[in-house]
């Protein structure tokens, strides 16, 4: 029997050690920053890959990441698997139920978000194959059936994680933007799947196009019908007779697998499969959202980051960077789909910026252009270059989505209170009794910072208390100033173990007091922030950890965890 030797497991071991270490540490970096985890992930891939380690140590790449041989073998296999089980996660994020509650609107504007993009992209990959980058031999027909589809495509996490940061994810224009995604996401898929098919299929698989495409498609109508209401009926016995979570993360999974394997025995890949689950599993109100973000934890901090890291490890992506390839991929995408978007939405009834910001919402492609754009370059449908345009027009639409929006719809990205902490004015033992000796203890840690006279700043912190106390009650008082000498907010905490009397509503004494600084030249970020203490530590337990908290970055730390990043 065949297997990896010693050696072999060494070398796996390393490399995924690296990878998955080096996806991490730049996803986090990249969200820092507001921006798409997978972004700093397929930078981590392109660092170790031949663009950067490759040219650099060719000898250190190609021991960590053989292009064959049986590591490449195992490392193929695991991305296999990442890539099924991350399409199981973009599945669950699809709420049918949203798609019917918005009708018209959802159903107009993500069917023209797919014909703009879709017959532009059809007909310059038709007319202008050369400047598409079709290669020799490739099928005209199949060729520009898959970049109307590519172009055509959306990134429903994305989409819904920039609406989650701008705070629209449940506001009617939110509920439209989603409703939209599902059904653009739903029917790009099913059209993928179809070219996949007509691709032809490996070996074992169900023989002849003209069954496997009316398979899938059946499959797809059974799995969101029929299975569907299966699955809602069997959850509550999961929930009854199994542990969690391991007994529904079990049953997601094995799922998942089921449905992969059986669309790649008809000749399409795994991942349609695995997304069908997710979408039928997803839509169950029996689905707890708790055992939601367990598979979602699961899944996108060790799966996803191996597989996006790891399409860097494919390309030369400097090598292959064709500038007017780049262009023309990033204008007809933007072009079809917001002016498709816009035009939907114009008529569905909505004003024309709000249709305009439907349009860059739905812009952006994320992973899923990227997962559509790796399986076409691995059946040889699109060359090395037009994959590499793809990668970045997805990449480049993600990243602006965001901004866009906000200009659009006059928004402010909601800012957390603990950007503006900092680790000096953390003060986990206060030692003042009184507002006044508690107000000036903090004052000192932030005037160092702000480069203010710490007297001058605890008497106008102090004036405003005297007009109207601070405690908010819950045990948090959040005594506070504005001030024309500083840039930006600077928050500082004294943790007190006794409690100061901060003349509250519900009469008790604060033991987390915050010391807010805000520039008065910025009239709402006052009370953003002041809104953002009180939302983040409503929670009494969590506010019962915070008390017990010993140093800045483990207060941080639980803020985060339960704020969810």
């Amino acid at each position: 029997m065949e297997g990896l030797v010693q050696g072999d497991v060494v070398r796996l071991l390393l490399a995924l050690g690296v990878l998955l270490g080096a996806a991490r540490v730049f996803g986090e970096l990249a969200r820092r920053l507001n921006q798409p985890a997978v972004i700093g992930e397929i930078l981590a891939g392109v660092l170790l890959g031949p663009t950067i380690l490759g040219g650099a140590l060719p000898q250190v790449a190609a021991f960590l990441f053989p292009s064959q041989g049986p590591v490449a073998l195992a490392l193929d296999a695991l991305m296999t698997l990442a890539i099924t089980l991350f399409l199981l996660v973009a599945g669950l994020e699809v709420n049918l139920s949203t798609l019917w509650r918005q009708g018209r609107a959802a159903i107009g504007a993500g069917l023209s978000g797919i014909i703009g993009p879709f017959t532009l992209g059809f007909a310059a990959a038709w007319y202008l194959p050369a400047m598409m980058g079709r290669g020799a031999g490739v099928d005209p027909f199949l060729f520009a059936l898959f970049m109307a589809t590519a172009l055509s495509i959306s990134a429903l996490p994305v989409i819904a994680k920039t609406l989650i940061d701008l705070n629209l994810y449940r506001s009617d224009f939110g509920m439209v933007v989603v409703a939209s995604a599902v059904f653009n996401d739903l029917l790009g898929w099913i059209i993928f799947a179809a070219i996949l098919a007509l691709l032809g299929s490996a070996p074992g698989a169900v023989p002849g196009i003209f069954w496997a495409v009316p398979l899938v498609l059946l499959f797809a109508l059974l799995m969101l019908t029929v299975l569907r209401q299966l699955i809602h009926r069997l959850l509550p016995w999961i929930h009854a007779h199994t542990s969690w979570p391991g007994g529904i993360l079990g049953f997601s999974l094995v799922l998942a697998l089921f449905a992969g394997a059986f669309t790649e025995w008809l000749g399409v890949h795994a991942i349609f499969g695995s997304f069908l689950a997710g979408v039928a599993l997803g839509d169950s109100r029996h689905l707890r959202e708790k055992t939601r973000a367990t598979i979602d934890q699961f899944v996108s901090h060790v799966f996803a980051p191996l597989f996006f890291a790891g399409i860097g490890l494919k390309v030369d992506f400097l090598h292959h960077f064709n500038l007017p390839l780049v262009a023309a991929v990033l204008v007809i995408a933007v072009i079809g789909k917001v002016g498709g978007c816009w035009a939907g939405g114009r008529l569905a009834g909505m004003p024309p910026r709000e249709a305009l910001a439907l349009g860059f919402a739905m812009n952006a492609r994320g992973a899923m252009e990227i997962i559509l754009s790796l399986l076409a370059l691995r059946y040889g449908l699109i060359g090395t270059e037009l994959f590499v345009a793809l990668v970045v027009m997805a990449l480049l639409t993600s990243v602006a989505s965001g901004p866009i929006l906000q200009r659009l719809l006059h928004l402010r990205r909601p800012r957390p209170f603990t950007r503006f902490l900092r680790p000096r004015a953390f003060l986990p033992r206060l030692r003042g009794v009184s507002r006044e000796e508690a107000i000036r203890e903090l004052a000192v840690p932030l005037a160092a910072l702000a480069g203010l006279d710490p007297g001058q700043l605890a008497g106008a912190v102090l004036d405003r208390e005297r007009l109207m106390p601070t405690g908010i009650g819950h045990g948090i008082a959040i005594p506070h100033a504005r001030l024309e000498s500083i840039s930006d907010p600077l928050v500082g905490l004294g943790i007190s173990a006794s409690g100061i009397d901060f003349d509250a509503p519900d009469g008790c004494p604060a033991n987390l007091v915050f010391l807010l600084l805000t520039p008065t030249r910025n009239d709402g970020i006052q009370l953003e922030l002041l809104a953002d203490i009180a939302a983040s530590l409503k929670d009494p337990e969590v506010r019962a950890r915070a008390l017990s908290t010993t140093s800045f970055t483990e207060f941080v730390a639980l803020v985060r965890s339960e704020r969810g990043g």
